[in-house]
């Protein structure tokens, strides 16, 4: 087995950055959960550590032709230039798992089924709702370039990657402060503050359902809420790393340096897991360390960073998990959420490893252990959870992911 660099580990398992008690780290901690100590810095300190800053963009984050997507996708007034807005969306792992056909009638979206990930969303449950996210970025960039349009959801029973068909129906240029949000919109990885979301934030993101069929989000916003659903997300998190299979192949997918993000411009990046500069730098400056000690790098930011700040938690819920069609339309909610999110200076993260493990239980034919509890948390008769995400007042703006560019993703 290939030994992941401490870039890898850093990117995968988010190292806590400073600006809150519960997330505050010394560099001297940083060096000691890595498995490093001060010798390897001193090391570091030669021409090595020269090459590392310059191939690994310690002084150029979220710069280059992997990013550029971020600063085209208003320029193209065509249904292709809706497309540089679709693949902006959130979705899985950054695996962009998207293909394009564009017409003079519309555009047809499809799954690349090249691009799932078998052992940690085994049932595509995650892929759909990135699919459905793309969507909705989609439909928002036609409707401002004057496209209107219908979407028809699984137009080709016979053929599963057909995911929906958008037909252009003509009329004014629409806007709206979703579309506006596009490009700043980021999932963020860092410290939350310690700030309650008002009620009527809430309902206004409740809203964002109006016009999709059959979908929901439920909110746990009470400190018990927040601690039970905390505590099935840590147990979650323990399971998934300790399943060889998902922890690998959630590392296969992290691109470990300019090289590799120039290359495959898609998967998860240090640039994008909210850490403070210092130890950002550090991240992608120090040499490698185990996978192990990564994953329990993981769990413990997971732990106190990422739980530990969260103002409150989401759930997408649709009344049946295995319908492609639902999930569609659940991952449309869920990035018009993050949109509307983004566009009054608040943060998401997406945190799945409880669905991941239960998909995950499923595909293995195990005791279903998580499926009930999180079915109990969720107290709703009728509704099931689809993705959980948590929300808050970030203490500091999330950095870019690469994208591939349009050109790769159209056919």
């Amino acid at each position: 087995m290939v030994t992941p660099t401490a870039n890898q580990v850093a990117a995968e398992n988010s190292i806590p950055p400073q600006g809150s008690r519960a997330a505050t780290v010394s560099r001297r901690s940083v060096l000691r959960l890595l498995g490093l100590g001060g010798a390897t810095v001193l090391v570091a300190g030669t021409g090595v550590l020269s090459y590392r800053v310059f191939d690994n963009g310690v002084l150029d984050s979220g710069s280059g032709r992997a990013y550029d997507p971020w600063s085209s996708w208003r320029g193209d007034s065509t249904p292709l230039g809706a497309v540089g807005a679709a693949i902006l969306a959130a979705n899985p792992h950054n695996t962009q798992p998207w293909l394009f056909h564009v017409s003079a009638a519309g555009v047809q979206v499809f799954a690349d089924s090249t691009r799932g990930m078998p052992a940690v969303d085994p049932f595509d449950r995650e892929h759909n709702t990135g699919m459905g996210c793309a969507l909705e970025n989609l439909v928002l960039g036609l409707n401002a370039r004057g496209f209107g349009n219908t979407v028809t959801l699984l137009p080709e029973p016979g053929d599963p990657t057909h995911l929906a068909t958008v037909l252009l129906t003509g009329g004014a240029a629409v806007g709206s402060g979703l579309y506006e949000a596009i490009g700043d919109r980021h999932s963020n990885r860092g410290p939350y503050r310690s700030q309650a979301v008002p009620q009527a934030v809430l309902d206004s993101l409740d809203a964002q359902a109006a016009g999709l069929d059959g979908v929901e989000v439920r909110w746990f916003t009470s400190e018990a809420d927040k601690g039970a659903l905390t505590a099935l997300i840590l147990a979650a998190t323990k399971a998934f790393i300790a399943d060889m299979g998902q922890s690998v192949e959630s590392l296969s997918w992290f691109r470990n340096n300019r090289d590799d993000i120039d290359q495959h411009a898609d998967g998860p990046t240090l640039d994008a897991q909210g850490l403070d500069p210092v130890t950002l730098a550090l991240g992608k400056i120090l040499p490698a360390t185990s996978r192990t000690a990564g994953d329990n790098f993981w769990l413990e930011q997971t732990r106190t960073v990422h739980t530990a700040t969260a103002a409150a938690y989401g759930i997408i819920t649709i009344a049946d998990t295995d319908s492609p069609a639902q999930r569609l339309t659940g991952g449309r909610l869920l990035q018009r959420i993050h949109l509307a999110i983004t566009s009054r200076g608040m943060a998401l993260q997406h945190m799945n490893q409880i669905t991941e493990r239960i998909d995950r239980e499923r595909q293995q034919g195990l005791p279903a252990t998580f499926a009930p509890q999180l079915q109990t948390l969720l107290a709703t008769p009728g509704r099931s959870p689809l993705v959980t995400f948590r929300i808050g007042y970030p203490v500091r703006a999330a950095l870019r992911s690469p994208r591939r560019p349009v050109s790769a993703v159209t056919r």
